[in-house]
């Protein structure tokens, strides 16, 4: 931006003669993720995850002759819980976010941005997590809390924000 010496010193006479102009300051912070979009790429999530299963799991149950019903605690119902959960740990430690999360180009940050994920917070927000929302009702209070935070979000202090999206603030400075 091209400006003479008198335009930035006009400029600065002004801010001076008004001190509520020099103690402004614009602020970017990321944007949170709200409900719906966390909603698709959660079923973006889960379709990867049924493929991975039935891709792995089924055809291994399958070749050994093994039963694939019985019920919540069945072997193939655990085994296939099991890939489901270490998809959402392992992929939120290492990438911050899962292929859904990817897509739409939001990721799991911490709030205290000096301390990263590690893997207690990881274990409870994405297994203990799960658990938790398993009352969907509970999920949903994503949409109405200001930091769009989940009941996980609040228990391992992360929040999930859009990747390439920002809000802008004015503040005091």
């Amino acid at each position: 931006m091209d400006s003479t010496f008198d335009e930035v010193t006009e400029s600065r006479s002004q801010e001076e003669s008004n001190p509520a102009l020099a103690k402004r300051a614009v602020i970017e912070a990321q944007a949170f993720a709200g409900f719906w979009i966390r909603f698709w790429a959660f079923i973006l999530d889960w379709l990867v995850v049924w493929g991975v299963n039935h891709l792995t799991v089924s055809p291994i149950f399958s070749l050994f002759g093994w039963s694939k019903g019985g019920g919540w605690f069945s072997p193939f119902s655990v085994t296939t819980t099991i890939v489901f959960l270490l998809y959402f740990a392992i992929m939120t430690k290492i990438f911050r976010q899962t292929l859904g999360k990817m897509v739409f180009g939001i990721k799991v940050v911490s709030l205290q941005p000096e301390k990263k994920l590690a893997w207690d917070v990881i274990f409870f927000r994405e297994i203990v997590g799960r658990y938790i929302n398993t009352l969907f009702v509970l999920y949903a209070i994503v949409g109405f809390t200001p930091k769009k935070q989940g009941v996980h979000d609040y228990f391992a202090d992360t929040v999930v924000v859009h990747e390439h999206l920002y809000e802008k603030t004015e503040a005091n400075v």
